[in-house]
């Protein structure tokens, strides 16, 4: 089975394939099949903006994956301007690049004593042969793995997640590109992020019917 990851990000690409290692599943991106255009996600949360994206790139491959985040941080309203929301690379209503994404917060949260804790809401939506199925975890059950974010950057970086280098495990300390992380699998947040990717894989894995 051929399934197109709805992305030019290429960790989120590495990410969805390692998620399905397993399932027999090819995956291709939008740049394998020369689309370069995007539809407007005019949705309200992670979850209708990730099925905007499977309807449209739907209109392209017959199996597609796509993914949509929110950046939330505990200390700020959630109607709070400041708020990253849905906007983490346009925070102002200007495109940041990667450098731009890591300079942005960090100095926002340097005015927040230099740690914020935070948490993604991610939403999923897969689109087979004209159907179309959607998955996003509530709000507190995310809070839960929430994380620290800091203003002093790792050199490390993961491209197209630059906001990993200012992201750090509560328990741990370690940033989200340490390489040292998978020495800490026993930890009550990696216990959590495990299960939450068996809930997911297990949520494309039936909506893809392997």
């Amino acid at each position: 089975m051929k399934v197109l990851i709805g992305t030019t990000n290429p960790s989120k690409i590495k990410r969805f394939a390692e998620l399905m290692s397993g399932y027999g599943i090819e995956f291709c991106s939008l740049a394998d099949i020369g689309v370069d255009k995007e539809p407007e996600e005019s949705g309200r949360t992670p979850e209708e903006n990730a099925v905007i994206k499977a309807k449209f790139y739907g209109e392209y491959f017959d199996r597609v994956i796509c993914n949509d985040s929110g950046l939330y941080f505990d200390a700020f309203p959630l109607d709070d301007e400041r708020q990253p929301g849905l906007n983490i690379r346009a925070p102002k209503g200007q495109r940041l690049d990667d450098d731009g994404m890591i300079e942005y917060y960090s100095s926002l949260i340097s005015t927040l004593g230099g740690r914020v804790l935070a948490y993604y809401l991610d939403g999923i939506a897969v689109y087979n042969c004209g159907k179309v199925y959607s998955y996003m975890e509530n709000s507190e059950a995310t809070k839960a793995s929430a994380f620290y974010m800091v203003d002093k950057p790792t050199d490390e970086r993961h491209p197209g997640w630059p906001l990993d280098s200012i992201s750090v495990y509560r328990k741990t300390g370690l940033y989200f590109t340490d390489k040292n992380n998978n020495k800490f699998d026993t930890t009550n947040e990696n216990i959590m992020l495990g299960e939450y990717r068996k809930r997911i894989t297990a949520f494309m894995a039936e909506a893809l019917g392997v």
